[in-house]
């Protein structure tokens, strides 16, 4: 009698039958309703529209909220960049109202990446940690075919500990968003909180922020995704390509789609 194979050798199933991932998002749509946009209200909408502080603001302010709206309406999904945008905004927006102290943005700036940071470690305890969440776009990577092929192999146990390291790289990568936050309002940020020199502080704060502290932890970010995909490949048996979804490997091989 012919002996079963080993749980190693079982072939790697196709992805399970189910609703179709939500759509991708554009991400230079993102970065300008989230980020350009806000920053140049803030810095130069008292030169160019003539307005105050607060309706500079109050106008920057919508453009995240409306974005966040429609991604949800379009995607049915939370867009982390639009509610990180509105709660920095409003929060530097208080700020200015109270006339507190600039340092107070500075502490502000730091809490929101520290805060998220620590949510990722505590979300080691969670059945879905934040970092699977962040890191396997259901939109891009298709997550069914993954969770059947650790099934296949018994490499559940292997992937928790996988993904506990990618958690903490990601962590990682949140607190040092935190520190150099912390040290950029600090140097940039002199006048006091609601006067027009302050406003025009935040935009010019807001655009540095993405090569000195974005692009740095965006690469972080990548290095855990490549630890992650690179651990995958090894527990699941499934070579890059095939965790990706079908639509995602056409659209970068036009040419392969277009064939016949």
């Amino acid at each position: 009698m012919d002996t079963p194979p080993p749980p190693s050798a079982k072939p790697v199933p196709s992805a399970r039958p189910g609703s179709p991932p939500p759509a991708r998002e554009n991400l230079w749509a993102n970065l300008g309703f989230n980020i350009a946009v806000p920053a140049l209200l803030m810095t130069k909408g008292q030169t160019w529209l003539g307005l105050g502080p607060i309706p500079a603001l109050l106008i920057a302010l919508a453009f995240p909220l409306a974005y966040g709206i429609y991604d949800l309406w379009k995607r049915r999904v939370w867009n982390i960049f639009s509610i990180i945008g509105l709660f920095g905004l409003l929060a530097t927006g208080g700020i200015g109202l109270l006339k507190l102290p600039p340092q107070w943005v500075a502490v502000k700036d730091a809490a929101i990446p520290f805060i998220l940071g620590l949510a990722v470690v505590a979300s080691l305890a969670a059945k879905r940690p934040l970092a699977q969440t962040l890191l396997l776009n259901p939109s891009v990577i298709d997550v069914a075919r993954l969770e059947d092929a650790l099934d296949a192999r018994q490499s559940r146990p292997a992937f928790r500990l996988l993904l506990r390291r990618v958690t903490l790289l990601v962590a990682a990568s949140f607190l040092f968003h935190a520190v150099l936050n912390y040290i950029l309002v600090r140097h940039i940020v002199k006048h006091p909180a609601g006067t027009p020199e302050f406003t025009a502080e935040i935009g010019r704060m807001t655009l540095l922020s993405w090569p000195i502290i974005v692009l740095p932890s965006g690469l972080i970010l990548i290095a855990a995704l490549w630890l992650l995909l690179h651990g995958l490949k090894q527990l699941t048996g499934l070579e890059l390509e095939e965790m990706f979804h079908p639509d995602v490997i056409e659209d970068k091989n036009p040419k392969k789609s277009a064939a016949p």
